[in-house]
C-alpha cells in the first residue's frame, strides 16, 4: 500500500528536522531541447493569430528560401548543467539544512548528468531522463532516473528509436526492462497535462488506456512544482484511482529552484530508489515559491527564459541564441544566426517577448500577482500537513 506524505513549508516550517536529505528531481539545463510545436497548434487554434502566422510564414519563403518549421524548431533553457546543479543543491542546503540529492531530467537527452559525472564534486549525481513517449494519440513524459552507467547510451537508444516509431507492444516490454533494473526509479511525468491540447477527456482517456498494462510499471506519478493546484489534486485522484505513489517534481525551466522535493532518510540515490519501489513511502515538501500564485509563476518563468544573461557562457546569454530553427539544409542553427537584425520571425516573436516583458515590470506585475490570488488554494492545499 503506497504512503505519500504532503507537507508545506508555509504550514510547518521545521517538516525537514525528521530527515536527512532532500531530493530535487526533474529539472532542466541549457542541454535539454524544449519544442515549438505549440507555436504550431496557436496559429491555427486561434482566428486572430491565423493571419499573423501566416504571414511571417510568407515572408519566411520569400526571403530566407525555406518554410518556417515548429515541429523541427526549440528553445533551450538558460542555466548549463553546473549552475544547474547548484541551483537545486542549494537551495536543499540552505533553506531545508539537509544533504542534497540532485536528478537532472533533460528532454530526450543525458549529457548534462555525464558532463556532471566527470568532475569529482558531483560525480554521484544520477544518469536521468525525460523520455518522450508518443500513446495513441496523446504524449507523455516519463522521469526515468539512475539508469546504470555501463548501459545508459543503449537505453537512450532505445528511447529515441521507440519515440521516431511507437508500439504500444513495444512500450510495454520497455518498461518491463526497466522495472526489472533495481535501482531504477520511472516516474509518470504530469499525468494531467494535456501537452498537444488533445482536450482533457481524450488526454485522460489515453493516461487510462496506458496505465491499463502499464501501471504495473510505473514506480510514482509525479505532483508537479510548475502546475498548478487544480492540475495536482487531479493527479493526486488518479494516482488514487491506480493505487500508485506520489512523488514530487519541479521540472525547472528557468533561474529558480524546483518548487517541490522529496524528504528522506537515504544516504544515497540508490537508497532513496529503494525507498519508494519497495517500502512505496515518499515524503513530498512544497517549498515557499509554490505558494505564489500559479498564473504569475508561469509567467516568472517565461520571464526567466527569455531574459539576457551577460555573464553565461557564449551561446546561453540572449534569448535568440537559445531558440533553434532549421535551415535550408535542415540543420537547427540559433535564430540569431539565421535572422539577424530585423528578418522574418524577430519581428513578430520581439513584439510577442516585449508585451511578456512588459507583464514583469511594476507596477503591471505587482497588479497581476495581487489579481492571480489563489489563497483558497493555499487553505485546502493537497491535504495532509
Amino acid at each position: 500500500m503506497p504512503k505519500s506524505s504532503i507537507s508545506y513549508s508555509w504550514r510547518k516550517r521545521d517538516a525537514s528536522q525528521e530527515f536527512t536529505s532532500g531530493v530535487s528531481l526533474h529539472s532542466h539545463t541549457c542541454m535539454s531541447k524544449e519544442p515549438l510545436t505549440y507555436l504550431a497548434v496557436l496559429g491555427a487554434k486561434y482566428r486572430l493569430l491565423r493571419p499573423i502566422f501566416a504571414n511571417r510564414e510568407r515572408r519566411c519563403r520569400e526571403i530566407h528560401g525555406f518554410d518556417l518549421n515548429y515541429a523541427a524548431s526549440y528553445w533551450t533553457p538558460p542555466l548549463p548543467p553546473q549552475l544547474a546543479f547548484d541551483l537545486e543543491r542549494r537551495q536543499i542546503e540552505d533553506q531545508l539544512q539537509l544533504s542534497a540529492l540532485v536528478s537532472i531530467t533533460d528532454h530526450d537527452d543525458i549529457r548534462a548528468p555525464l558532463l556532471l559525472r566527470s568532475q569529482p564534486a558531483t560525480g554521484h549525481i544520477p544518469i536521468s531522463v525525460e523520455w518522450t513517449v508518443p500513446y495513441l494519440d496523446s504524449v507523455f513524459h516519463l522521469g526515468i532516473h539512475n539508469l546504470p552507467s555501463s548501459t545508459a547510451d543503449a537505453w537512450m537508444r532505445t528511447f529515441q528509436e521507440f519515440t521516431a516509431a511507437p508500439s504500444t507492444l513495444r512500450l510495454n516490454q520497455i518498461l518491463s526492462d526497466l522495472h526489472s533494473l533495481p535501482d531504477t526509479l520511472i516516474v509518470f511525468n504530469h499525468p494531467i497535462w494535456d501537452l498537444h491540447k488533445l482536450g482533457a477527456e481524450r488526454h485522460l482517456f489515453c493516461v487510462n488506456e496506458f496505465l491499463a498494462t502499464g501501471n504495473r510499471f510505473i514506480h510514482a506519478m509525479e505532483l508537479n512544482g510548475l502546475r498548478g493546484w487544480q492540475e495536482n489534486r487531479q493527479t493526486q485522484a488518479l494516482a488514487q484511482k491506480w493505487d500508485q505513489l506520489l512523488i514530487s517534481g519541479g521540472d525547472r525551466h528557468g533561474i529558480q529552484p524546483n518548487a517541490n522535493t522529496n524528504l528522506t532518510n537515504a544516504r544515497g540515490f540508490d537508497e532513496f530508489v529503494h525507498q519508494l519501489r519497495r517500502q512505496r513511502i515518499s515524503n513530498i515538501h512544497f517549498m515557499p515559491s509554490y505558494a505564489v500564485p500559479w498564473k504569475y509563476r508561469v509567467l516568472e518563468s517565461t520571464l526567466e527564459v527569455i531574459r539576457h544573461y551577460p555573464d553565461f557562457p557564449e551561446g546561453s546569454r540572449r534569448w535568440d541564441d537559445r531558440v533553434f530553427h532549421p535551415d535550408a539544409n535542415g540543420v537547427p542553427r540559433p535564430v540569431s544566426q539565421l535572422w539577424p537584425g530585423d528578418g522574418c520571425a524577430p519581428v513578430f516573436v520581439r513584439s510577442v517577448l516585449g508585451g511578456f516583458r512588459l507583464l514583469g515590470k511594476k507596477p503591471v506585475s505587482t497588479g497581476l500577482r495581487i489579481a492571480w490570488n489563489d489563497r483558497q488554494d493555499l487553505r485546502t492545499a493537497l491535504g495532509n500537513r
